[in-house]
């Protein structure tokens, strides 16, 4: 089994990674046996651009995987769909919910999904929402919700849902990863792991029954962390054995190098145009 990994869209360009553009985003396709899955698709029109880029075929995609209802991960579905055509959404029903950031002393910005059910059916996408993990094929699922089990990783506290004029923190039950079981362990894709890269990886092992973790990707929200939550992230992936890390977007530049200290050659910048053969 050869999983590919190339990812789309993301906050960074590599520096051989000419014509292809940037955006605070996450998009990252996945080829692996007969599959071509899409997880996320950035903000904008940036991933759309960089798949045509790349010479990769987005007629092929069979699903969209959709981690959380933020923008940045939901914004380019209008641009794909343009690309796909008819197509499976996979996602959690609270992606539609009104979501909010507001930042202590500033006004409140809504983050949500940019665009109305019906226009995105419109255009070919049929979702599947679900609370519960769901299957693809017997070797690829969703996390479904993930329970918050260690004690140093929360929730970001400036995320907040609106309901009838009432603000309530989001618990961001719709965070969700791919998981993908391979012959070396598994390998777990991250859109932001908003509820803890930690806490996802055990709920990963968990739903499969097995333990060992061969690859994280995508991003990890420690932007906002402390240091101490970030060097405990790090002894963590030791432990499990993690042989390779490639973090973006949200982990931060600052939170990425720390771990690049820790981890060592297992760690991976993984930025727009970067490809990964795994295992």
């Amino acid at each position: 089994m050869q999983i590919r990994l190339t990812t789309l869209s993301e906050n960074t360009v590599g520096i051989t990674a000419r014509g292809l553009l940037a955006e605070w985003g996450l998009s990252i396709l996945i080829e692996v046996d007969d599959q071509v899955i899409l997880m996320d698709t950035g903000g904008g029109a940036v991933a759309a651009n960089n798949a045509e880029a790349l010479n990769l075929d987005l007629r092929k995609v069979s699903r969209i995987v959709l981690s959380h209802g933020h923008y940045d991960h939901t914004g380019g579905l209008r641009n794909i769909l343009a690309k796909t055509g008819e197509v499976e959404v996979i996602a959690h029903p609270d992606i539609w919910a009104p979501k909010y950031a507001r930042p202590e002393d500033e006004p409140e910005r809504y983050i949500g999904i940019p665009f109305v059910r019906e226009e995105l059916e419109s255009l070919g996408a049929s979702f599947t929402l679900s609370r519960e993990p769901v299957w693809l094929t017997d070797r690829i699922l969703t996390t479904g919700e993930i329970p918050m089990k260690t004690e140093f990783e929360s929730i970001d506290p400036q995320l907040y849902v609106r309901k009838e004029d009432v603000w309530q923190p989001d618990e961001l039950l719709d965070d969700r990863a791919l998981i993908i079981k391979t012959e070396e362990g598994l390998v777990v894709i991250l859109g932001c792991a908003h509820r803890g890269a930690i806490n996802t990886l055990k709920h990963a092992q968990e739903l499969t029954g097995e333990e060992r973790i061969y690859a994280v990707v995508g991003g990890m929200h420690l932007m906002v962390a402390t240091e101490e939550r970030v060097l405990l992230t790090a002894a963590t992936l030791q432990e499990l054995g993690v042989k390779r890390v490639a973090a973006s977007h949200c982990t931060g530049l600052p939170a990425a190098s720390l771990l690049a200290q820790q981890l060592g050659e297992s760690f991976i910048f993984n930025s727009v145009g970067t490809q990964l053969t795994l295992p």
